[in-house]
């Protein structure tokens, strides 16, 4: 690994990964907390990805974050912390003790985003979550470690079923349960875990007014940032959390691990973030 008196840096390992918004916020916190370090995306395709994790320190690099195609391989190639394992991928990496460790902070990511947003959302028994693949896990994972009592898994394809299904299958406890949305009428907390409503991609249909007064609603899409789920939530007076909150509080820890100092994530960071979005 890199020597102490080195400048440390990381990466973010993804194919494709050039769109990634991580560099303006890790260079952000660098700067702000007056760190000497580098953060910069490395595109690498799967064929390389192993070839490339083996070799990461040799890079100059103290660890990473991992996105798509790479989240599941991550975590093979990796010492997982229980909530990587129970997500089944991985998207932060660093080194401790000469070992490549792994976790999933897309779950902190999500779960303070709320808390940020709509304090007391975890106050509510039942939380609807639709989508069934990665990012649900994760949110899956983070709503029932807070204690929510019941999370509801809605697909939007029959092609999914077995995948919702072996998702519920790993929750302990039996605290999770597929359903159709009618299903989460009592639900406090809306997640939206697919793609539906993200630029490029059809809106998410749904009825609003089947949540109960006072439900929180979150997406987790932040291209738009307020995507059509989001401003019927508002126009219904319900509290929302979006994607760029979410996007912004994973990558705390990472930064943690990697430069030593927790970071913060402020109104200027999210202004800085949310102006280089209008590029897109």
């Amino acid at each position: 690994m890199p020597s102490q008196g080195k400048t440390r840096a990381a990466c973010l390992i993804g194919w494709p990964a050039a769109h990634s918004r991580s560099p303006l916020i890790h260079h952000y916190w660098l700067r702000t907390l007056g760190i000497e370090g580098g953060y910069v995306i490395e595109a690498v395709p799967p064929e390389d990805f192993k070839d490339f994790l083996f070799r990461l320190s040799l890079r100059g690099f103290v660890g990473a974050n991992v996105t798509r195609p790479h989240k599941e391989h991550a975590l093979a190639l990796s010492a997982p912390d229980e909530r990587a394992r129970a997500v089944g991928a991985a998207n932060t990496l660093w080194f401790a003790d000469g070992e490549l460790r792994s976790t999933n902070t897309d779950v902190e990511g999500f779960i303070n985003n709320l808390d940020a947003c709509a304090p007391g959302w975890d106050k509510t028994d039942d939380a609807l979550v639709l989508g069934a693949g990665g990012a649900a896990r994760a949110v899956v994972f983070g709503l029932i470690e807070r204690g929510i009592a019941r999370v509801h898994l809605v697909n939007r394809t029959i092609d999914r079923a077995r995948a919702r299904q072996q998702l519920a299958d790993r929750v302990p406890g039996r605290r999770m349960h597929t359903c159709a949305v009618q299903g989460g009428k009592r639900a406090g907390l809306l997640v939206n875990t697919t793609s539906l409503g993200q630029h490029g991609q059809p809106p998410l249909e749904i009825d609003i007014g089947l949540l109960p007064e006072g439900a929180v609603v979150s997406d987790i899409v932040y291209v738009p940032l307020v995507t059509p789920l989001l401003a019927a939530a508002t126009a219904r007076g319900l509290r929302t959390a979006d994607g760029l909150g979410m996007l912004l509080h994973q990558a705390v820890r990472g930064f943690e691990l990697w430069f030593g100092q927790r970071p913060q994530v402020t109104a200027e960071l999210r202004a800085i973030v949310e102006a280089d979005l209008t590029k897109t």
